[in-house]
């Protein structure tokens, strides 16, 4: 056997005779410098890494984003573990929904050759998962205060009107609606818009963070309706003035408060026509008002809303006649 050993050695160029001292030479510093460091325990954080969710999941608890491990090494390599990026990968490839515990076992940290893990805290990562949905909630104004006297709040119109969330089913389905924060209208005359931000549970602020919304406040004075009798129905043809039976109509209108608290004479704010359409004497009646108002005015009722020509002829017909 030495015999060939020998023979063996005897055999070798110079050039393998090189490469075989400097592979012992490079062994040897390894050793210097590795082996011969200190040996020394450290705690370092790793961080829990979650890979292959299926994407109709969510992790809908908080879980420690980081576990700390205990480990034990020569010097130089423990100290270089913070720059090595190690963590803690959980593939859930597999979960359903539920809650999962998963152990943390030495093996499952990678740490580099040489380094051996001692102790992992906590034993193990507990996780909830859930159904990811989407679902639509109506935006819902809140409104607080008193409009000005003689005015109503006719409509407060949201934009957007609704918003879509994404998020675990479990926790969607606590909430039915979003609602403002309070709008204060009090006083208020006029319609306006603003910029109202959502009254959110802190759940949903994490899942769309904090909104805001637009708020179009539509305001309108207040009406009453009045009946005005005996309203003289003027109809004129070729330049004269005909009559019509019945003569006067009622007018039933929805008037502005703060018009009624004028007391002006409501004959005065309009005027009875009557148009033959057809050309048969019998008249349409049409509301004409006799100037313009800066609240709406609406005309509810005519009694009678058609009225009969009596044709009267003018003094040259009569003369040609």
């Amino acid at each position: 056997m030495s015999i060939f050993n020998y023979k063996h050695w005897m055999q070798l160029s110079p050039k393998d005779w090189i490469l075989r001292f400097i592979s012992l030479g490079l062994a040897i510093m390894l050793w210097y410098f590795v082996g011969s460091e200190d040996i020394v325990n450290k705690n370092v954080m790793v961080r829990v890494e979650m890979i292959n969710l299926p994407r109709d999941l969510v992790i809908s608890n908080q879980f420690k984003k980081e576990i700390e491990v205990s480990v034990s090494g020569p010097r130089s390599l423990v100290l270089d573990m913070e720059n090595l990026a190690i963590s803690r990968q959980i593939d859930l490839s597999q979960a359903t929904p539920g809650t999962m515990v998963i152990e943390n076992s030495n093996d499952d940290i990678a740490v580099p050759r040489g380094v051996n893990v001692l102790r992992i805290q906590p034993k193990s990562v507990i996780l909830s998962l859930d159904k990811l949905i989407q679902k639509q909630f109506n935006v819902n104004p809140v409104t607080i205060g008193t409009l000005a006297p003689d005015y109503v709040l006719k409509e407060v119109r949201m934009e957007p009107e609704s918003i879509f969330i994404t998020g675990p089913q479990t926790l969607l389905s606590q909430f039915e609606e979003l609602q403002t924060k309070e709008i204060d209208i009090e006083g208020l005359h006029t319609s306006t818009e603003i910029q109202i931000p959502l009254n959110l549970d802190p759940v949903i602020v994490d899942l769309i963070g904090a909104t805001t919304v637009t708020a179009e406040i539509d305001i309108q004075v207040e009406t009453v309706q009045k009946r005005i009798p005996n309203c003289p129905v003027e109809v004129e043809k070729n330049g004269v003035q005909q009559r019509v039976t019945p003569a006067t109509v009622s007018l039933t209108v929805a008037l502005p408060k703060t018009l009624i608290r004028k007391k002006i004479d409501l004959h005065s704010l309009f005027k009875v026509i009557a148009i033959d359409g057809q050309k048969d004497g019998q008249m349409q009646v049409k509301v004409v008002p006799t100037k313009e108002f800066d609240d709406p005015i609406r005309i509810v009722h005519i009694d009678p809303q058609v009225v009969t020509l009596i044709e009267e002829v003018s003094p040259v017909e009569s003369a040609e006649k």
